[in-house]
């Protein structure tokens, strides 16, 4: 009899020891990241605007998440939509234009209720640090002003505001002659910043965040089509739960807070 209650005995300490155990795993676990404890990675395609802001929240985020790590692949929202489109093992898409992102939903690849409007910017014209040529839009037809740089409007979103804004001013045939078009924001940037041009439309955040440039003006928001920044959770991605978890972060107060730092502005 005292074998067989020592038997029971060992039996049950056994069941709530593992009852214990698995009672800890769960309270562990974070909720919405990768499921089970594992280490996590996700790729988030985004705007090269984002960049400086995307590089603290991927510290921010690791301190909420320490388990999962962000690799990001920034460049023209155009370039990333067409590399999803074909396929690229992506998570977490961060477009500048509206159109690139509607284009995935409308194909299928990101749910319509996955996508939100994040944020929002402004075009502004920059020039070399100290340089007086150009001092607003209307001088960018003089004849001594030789180059000015945008993104390539077919598929940087910047280029393609920067266009609308200057045939809504009546200047476009006047310099299109001058453009050198760029594969995204950053380098028309680095043309500015190097002084191989004389002027370039940029978003504000990219041209605040350099020391060689100066702001001479700011696009009117009614010369050109909205800039939004949407984003969104790829509807095949390897790691569903975690990136959605992603999505959410970013529209936090605390990820807000670092945009705004920036100079974004949540979208309305």
């Amino acid at each position: 009899m005292k074998k067989r209650l020592a038997i029971l005995s060992g039996f049950f300490f056994l069941l709530l020891s593992l009852t214990a155990c698995s009672n800890q795993q769960g309270e562990a676990q974070a909720p919405g990241a990768s499921g089970n404890g594992q280490q996590v990675e996700l790729i988030v395609s985004a705007a090269a605007s984002l960049k400086d802001a995307m590089d603290e929240i991927q510290r921010t985020y690791k301190q909420e998440r320490p388990e999962v790590t962000l690799r990001f692949n920034f460049g023209s929202s155009g370039a990333l939509q067409q590399q999803i489109s074909q396929g690229a093992p992506v998570d977490v898409y961060v477009s500048a234009a509206e159109d690139t992102f509607t284009k995935l939903v409308q194909d299928g690849i990101i749910a319509e209720e996955d996508g939100v409007d994040l944020l929002g910017n402004a075009l502004v014209l920059v020039v070399p640090k100290d340089s007086t040529a150009v001092t607003g839009f209307a001088d960018l037809g003089k004849e001594e002003v030789d180059k000015i740089s945008i993104g390539m409007p077919e598929s940087v979103p910047a280029g393609k505001y920067a266009k609308e804004s200057l045939e809504k001013l009546g200047i476009w045939q006047d310099v299109e002659a001058k453009m050198v078009y760029a594969k995204d924001v950053r380098q028309v940037l680095s043309y500015v910043e190097t002084g191989n041009v004389d002027a370039g439309i940029v978003y504000k955040t990219d041209a605040i965040a350099s020391e060689q440039v100066s702001i001479v003006a700011t696009a009117d928001p009614a010369t050109h089509s909205p800039v939004i920044y949407p984003v969104g959770v790829i509807k095949q991605s390897a790691h569903y739960e975690a990136a959605k978890d992603l999505y959410h972060y970013l529209q936090s107060d605390a990820a807000i807070q670092v945009f705004e730092k920036y100079g974004f502005t949540a979208a309305q």
